[in-house]
């Protein structure tokens, strides 16, 4: 592989790594607040990517064919309802079992990403057939000096790197990002000093959940198709990304998406390896929990049993 196409493969990886990063910066934002994983993460991005196939048309007869203001407003209505969508889910599923084992919850993550995944294959549904998803905006590509790079390559990074800093604005510097982290620390004393916990946790969970559709929207621009088990490989290796930067740390969830991202798509350009991408995904994973479990920016913590 000769200079040009390394640089080539970094820019694909980076455009790659960006979705990544985007997913899980809502499995990081949860497991910051609740400490556990939700596994339906990744089928509320794929409910994000099927809510924009259903709203694009008519969002397209009012304002026009693949306009900017037309994919803003497809991507915002998106992400309202995969928010309302994500509430939803805590409120019914999770919330019951918040003073549970931390194990009956997980289980029941996985119940609900099942039944969201089976439900959605039924045909009074979304059916099991791939959609070809709406261009949102024109594909347009620059060249130079022989690299090649999209116009999509250019908007997913740039539109992870405004997400990361709102998300990073909001925790730090807001008063819902202060009640997140207090919830974080300790949700008994936080609801001792005032602080609606029910409210910020289904706060978190919509942020969550919108970044998720935003990220499954992204995601279907560059896919051949949509269809309901579009999200279980992206959330897999977001989940992976999530715990290499360091699960619960929102840079550490952009950098271990980078990275997963970088990886596959230069293990898909050398010949013989590119059938080995998840287990490359994987094995940098356990690499990350035998020598540094926090992953790369987490701290390691103690808890008391």
């Amino acid at each position: 592989m000769d200079f040009q196409q390394t640089v080539q493969q970094l820019i694909n990886g980076i455009g790659l790594g960006s979705i990544y990063a985007l997913i899980a910066l809502g499995y990081t934002m949860v497991y910051g607040v609740l400490r556990f994983i939700n596994f339906a993460h990744s089928d509320v991005l794929m409910l994000g990517a099927f809510s924009a196939f259903y709203i694009a048309p008519k969002v397209e007869k009012v304002m026009g064919p693949q306009s900017a203001a037309g994919a803003i407003v497809v991507i915002a209505l998106a992400a309202v309802i995969c928010a309302c969508i994500g509430m939803l889910i805590e409120f019914l599923a999770y919330r019951p079992l918040r003073k549970r084992p931390k194990l009956t919850v997980l289980i029941t993550a996985i119940g609900v990403s099942l039944f969201i995944e089976f439900s959605c294959q039924n045909p009074a549904l979304f059916n099991s057939d791939t959609k070809r998803f709406p261009t949102l905006l024109p594909e347009k590509q620059f060249n130079f000096g022989g690299l090649v790079m999209g116009s999509n390559d250019i908007i997913v990074p740039l539109v992870t790197a405004l997400l990361l800093g709102g998300m990073w604005f909001i925790v730090q510097k807001t008063k819902v990002g202060t009640a997140m982290r207090a919830v974080s620390f300790n949700q008994q004393a936080a609801s001792l000093m005032g602080v609606p916990v029910n409210r910020i946790i289904s706060f978190t969970f919509g942020l969550g959940s919108a970044l998720a559709a935003i990220a499954g929207i992204l995601y279907s621009i560059k896919a051949p198709g949509i269809e309901p088990l579009m999200g279980v490989q992206p959330g897999l290796r977001a989940f992976i990304a999530a715990v290499v930067g360091g699960i619960g740390n929102l840079p550490g969830a952009v950098l271990g998406g980078l990275l997963i991202g970088i990886v596959e798509t230069f293990a898909g350009g050398i010949p013989g390896l590119s059938n080995y991408r998840d287990a490359i995904a994987f094995g940098i994973l356990i690499l990350i929990l035998l020598f540094k479990p926090a992953g790369l920016l987490g701290r390691a913590t103690i808890e008391k049993v």
